[in-house]
């Protein structure tokens, strides 16, 4: 459920909003979500997702959903259809749906009025001899020789084209607008170009595709868009995008924005750099959940919620965005401690026979599923003569503050009673295979007398365990910004050395038999461990699957000062 207070406030795009629905420069408030459908949404994704559909929200304005399909061999239905999804996920809902391939037509036709009006004209220059003729930063750029063909010559060229009598590359459409300009992208930008592929739309009925620029700012001036919001890699664009809405001659003319892209550290956005990943098995799919895309995070066990908060926290401004992972855990698990009931498992058993239970006098208890929400209700903790505990809940020779069990020593069972340590048993290698431990039945719900017994540790009754696999995920990178470390040359080095060989393990575990009754999808706190998920696709009731989410507190910078 939405509310007012989830998304960023006090930004400079709200002013500017504000001040415009104060003025009456417009009545309503139009933004867009245009996604090109070339890959999944990502993390940077759902920063813009949150401000374009946040505003309409906030200002009961409209958001469109529109695709941005101008480049025919890399998009597909399968990324249509999962861009819809995730946007849903993610809890918005479009006003109307559009692909800036339903405008083909339109542009085409706006593009054969420039022509008339001498604005725009054929070339012959290949992509090198353009790049030598756009001049540089510092120095204008010259003339096409084609540059000066009249109206009828363009205008003839380009119906040709269209026809397909030209080979790929061999013809361009260009704006006729200043050499000269000190904005590079005003020097005679390309709007039209030959390529041959069939799109995932309109199929092999075009030879001729539109240019990003042209496209977008005439697809927002169709529908009418009051505020094109961008990234600022295209603060630049800017004018170019002023000069195409201004030109075609449409009586809407929309204004674009820019405020600044997210770097999610030790992460990669790049959807290039994101199927590099997919397609050479570095990872198990778009969705894998070490993926910082919206279906791998979902996978994963973030919440949509915890998304649209980590969103908030960012802000939206012009600044450099830089993004420590930590600040994306952490709005994950402030929503997560909130709507997560809980549970035990033990990932690394140790068997602990407690000699003197009693089944006439030692007690089971009820523990509640989350103790800040009792209407989560309760579910019996069964206490039997054996049972599991981690592990790393027990040492043989504890360090120093050591708060868990030790031979003699005692500890409290969460939910039960107070346990000492009585005998050890170790096999020929000296690891530990089991304990001896006799419980302390006046302390069920009780202090001990005489003593204080600080630990804490969970476990599971042997006889009802059910056996889980669960899969520990970690950060997919070991440095903070993978694609940008440079080495002894002085070039980049290939972030794909960086990926952490540790990211992901997978262990049979033990849970609580409510595992056998639930949902994919299921979000729990296993006590003391983490958050964890049940598989999206893996789990079911009778073979549970969890996902770790995130540990309970954020403990990679430990980890990492250690190593």
């Amino acid at each position: 459920m939405l509310n007012k207070d989830q998304f960023a406030d006090n930004h400079f795009i709200r002013t500017i909003i504000e001040e415009d629905l104060a003025s009456g420069k417009y009545q309503r408030i139009v933004t867009r979500f245009p996604p090109e459908p070339n890959g999944y949404l990502h993390i940077g994704h759902v920063k813009a997702i949150c401000l374009n559909f946040g505003l309409a929200y906030l200002y009961d304005g409209l958001c469109n959903l529109r695709f941005d399909d101008t480049n025919p061999e890399k998009e597909s239905d399968e990324y249509v259809r999962a861009i819809e999804e995730d946007v849903r996920w993610l809890g918005f809902q479009w006003h109307e749906q559009h692909f800036a391939s339903e405008y083909f037509e339109q542009l085409y036709q706006y593009a054969v009025d420039l022509i008339h009006a001498g604005k725009a004209y054929v070339d012959d220059l290949d992509a090198e001899e353009m790049r030598r003729y756009r001049g540089t930063l510092t120095e204008a750029g010259k003339d096409s020789p084609y540059r000066q063909r009249s109206i009828e010559e363009n205008l003839d060229l380009f119906q040709r084209m269209r026809a397909g009598e030209f080979p790929d590359g061999s013809k361009t459409l260009r704006l006729k607008i200043d050499m000269a300009a000190g904005n590079i992208n005003l020097r005679d930008p390309v709007i039209y170009r030959i390529r041959r592929a069939r799109h995932h739309r309109t199929g092999d009925q075009w030879v001729i595709y539109p240019m990003y620029d042209y496209t977008h700012a005439i697809s927002d001036a169709i529908e009418h868009i009051t505020h094109s919001l961008c990234t600022l890699e295209f603060e630049a664009h800017r004018p170019l995008y002023n000069w195409v809405v201004e030109h075609i001659g449409m009586a809407h003319q929309p204004h674009q924005y820019e405020f600044s892209r997210l770097e999610l550290l030790y992460s990669v956005t790049s959807k290039r750099k994101l199927n590099q990943l997919v397609v050479q098995g570095h990872v198990s799919g778009w969705d894998d959940p070490r993926m910082p895309t919206v279906s791998g995070m979902r996978r994963r066990g973030y919440t949509a919620q915890g998304l649209r908060l980590f969103s908030k926290r960012i802000g939206i401004s012009k600044s450099e965005n830089v993004v420590d992972m930590s600040v994306l855990e952490g709005a994950i698990r402030e929503d997560l401690e909130n709507v997560a009931p809980r549970m035990i498992a033990v990932l690394n058993p140790i068997k602990v026979e407690l000699v003197n239970y009693d089944e006439a006098i030692t007690e089971s208890r009820q523990a509640p599923f989350h103790q800040q929400h009792p209407e989560m209700g309760e579910r019996l903790m069964p206490l039997t003569k054996t049972i599991y505990i981690e592990a790393d809940d027990f040492a043989l020779e504890p360090p120093k503050g050591w708060q868990r069990l030790t031979p003699g020593g005692e500890v409290r069972l969460r939910y039960s009673y107070v346990i000492k340590c009585e005998e050890v048993i170790q096999d020929a290698s000296g690891r530990v295979i089991s304990l001896k431990c006799r419980i302390d039945h006046d302390t069920l719900g009780q202090k001990p007398q005489g003593r204080k017994v600080k630990g804490v540790i969970h476990w599971l009754s042997t006889e009802h365990a059910v056996p889980a696999k669960v899969r520990l995920y970690d950060r997919l990178f070991t440095v903070p910004r993978p694609d940008a470390v440079r080495g002894d040359d002085g070039q980049y080095r290939d972030y794909i050395e960086f990926i952490n060989p540790e990211s992901v393990t997978e262990i049979d575990a033990l849970v609580e038999p409510v595992a056998n009754t639930l949902p994919a999808e299921a979000h729990y706190q296993f006590e003391r461990l983490g958050y964890f998920v049940t598989d999206r696709y893996d789990h079911s009731a009778e073979n549970p699957v969890f996902n770790r989410t995130v540990t309970l507190r954020d403990t990679w910078q430990a980890q990492a000062d250690k190593k």
